[in-house]
């Protein structure tokens, strides 16, 4: 998407209209427009206002990756700091200190791959979250069941967990990809 589509697709996300993120930034509504319409960019410091005020990264406000409009990315934000748990990848070579951890629809998958991707965000930096590949899913609902897992965890205390839902995907050395089911 660009990033007149993603601007446009957060603005009303968030509820807000063209007007009332202009005179957030102190711009006028046609500004606002001019950028959602692709007629033009923010200078850099709206464009670091812009993504403090809508609370996401620039990363994600300049990504060119197509996406549904209508398909929002669900996150499971976990509630502080100090509340962070590790959670070990998918194919346990490294284990993650997790600030918070979405999923999305993956955008071009083949017909006998997994179509959701689990992400784990272990640092915000200057140029917005890191994320870490933990797994990939067969279906929405499954992913579902394993974010809601790790909350129950979140929530019971406890600081680590282990992957059980997700699906293995190895590359053989032909490039097919051959599956196994974990849940």
């Amino acid at each position: 998407m660009s990033f007149g589509n993603n601007l446009r697709l957060i603005r009303r996300q968030k509820g807000i209209t063209q007007g009332q993120l202009a005179d957030m930034l102190h711009v006028s509504r046609q500004a606002v427009s001019k950028w959602e319409s692709n007629s033009g960019y923010p200078e850099t410091d709206k464009l670091l206002m812009l993504a403090k005020k809508l609370k996401i990264s620039i990363d994600y406000l300049l990504d060119n990756k197509p996406a549904d409009e209508t398909e929002e990315k669900d996150v499971a934000v976990i509630p502080s700091c100090e509340s962070k748990i590790k959670i070990a990848s998918y194919d346990k070579s490294q284990v993650v200190n997790c600030l918070s951890v979405r999923y999305s629809r993956i955008a071009f998958s083949a017909k006998n791959e997994p179509k959701y991707i689990l992400e784990a965000v272990d640092r915000v930096g200057f140029f917005g979250a890191h994320t870490i590949i933990l797994g990939w899913y067969e279906d929405e609902a499954t992913v579902k069941k394993e974010v809601d897992a790790i909350l129950s965890f979140i929530e019971a205390g406890k600081k680590t967990y282990t992957l059980k839902y997700y699906t293995d995907v190895s590359v053989s050395v032909w490039g097919t990809a051959s599956r196994r089911y974990a849940g």
